[in-house]
C-alpha cells in the first residue's frame, strides 16, 4: 500500500503543530483508496487542549465522520504532535483512535510530527502502521525510508516542507489557523485557512 499526502493535508498538519508548539495536538486524515494507493486529501485538526479521549474528542470525531461521508471521503488516518520536540512516540490515545479508524478503513495510517524537523526542509512526519492481526502501532521501517525516492509514503509536491516553513515564517499563516478546540472557544474561528 502506498500513501500520498496532498498539499492541503501537509500544510494543515504543519500549521496545527506550529500554532501550538508547546502543546500536544491531534487530528484526523480524510481520503480515499484507489488502485492500491491511499490518497490523503485533507486533514481535520481536532484538539490542543483536551487531547485525551474526552467528550470533545468524541464529538469532534463524530462530526468529522459525518463531514467525510458528505464529501465522499473516508477517515483514513490520525496525526499527533507531542508537547516535547524529542517525543515521536504514538501515545496510547493515538493508538486507540488510529485503531478505531482502522476498524472502518483497514489501510489506516497514523503520523507523528517530528518536532526536530518541523522548521527544516525535511518532511516532519513519521508514519506509524499496524499489522492487520495486531492492535499495536509501530513506526514504518521499510525501505526506502518514508518520503524518500521510491518510498510508499510521499507528498504530492516535494517542496511542501520548504513551502510550509515559508508560510509560517513570512506570512504567519499558522496564526490564522484554527482547530476544533479553537472553534469551540470562538465560533468565528474557521479550520480551512490554508491556501487563501
Amino acid at each position: 500500500m502506498s500513501y500520498t499526502l496532498s498539499a492541503t493535508t501537509y500544510l494543515k498538519v504543519f500549521f496545527h503543530a506550529a500554532k501550538h508548539p508547546h502543546k500536544p495536538v491531534n487530528g484526523v486524515l480524510l481520503g480515499k483508496k484507489s488502485d492500491g494507493e491511499v490518497i490523503i486529501e485533507d486533514a481535520v485538526p481536532l484538539l490542543h487542549h483536551w487531547t485525551s479521549l474526552s467528550p470533545m474528542m468524541e464529538i469532534g470525531l463524530d462530526l468529522v465522520g459525518q463531514y467525510a461521508d458528505s464529501v465522499g471521503l473516508q477517515l483514513v488516518g490520525y496525526y499527533q504532535a507531542s508537547d516535547r520536540l524529542d517525543d515521536t512516540s504514538l501515545v496510547p490515545v493515538g493508538e486507540k483512535i488510529a485503531g478505531k479508524i482502522k476498524e472502518g478503513f483497514s489501510d489506516a495510517v497514523a503520523f507523528v510530527i517530528d518536532g526536530d524537523k518541523l522548521g527544516t526542509d525535511g518532511v516532519a512526519l513519521i508514519p506509524y502502521t499496524s499489522l492487520s492481526t495486531s492492535s499495536s502501532w509501530r513506526p514504518f521501517s521499510g525501505n526506502p525510508a518514508p518520503f524518500s525516492q521510491g518510498s510508499s509514503f510521499r507528498l504530492a509536491s516535494d517542496d511542501l516542507p520548504r513551502r510550509a516553513v515559508a508560510l509560517v515564517r513570512d506570512e504567519h499563516r499558522h496564526q490564522k489557523f484554527g482547530d476544533f478546540d479553537d472553534h469551540l472557544e470562538d465560533v468565528s474561528i474557521g479550520m480551512s485557512l490554508v491556501e487563501k
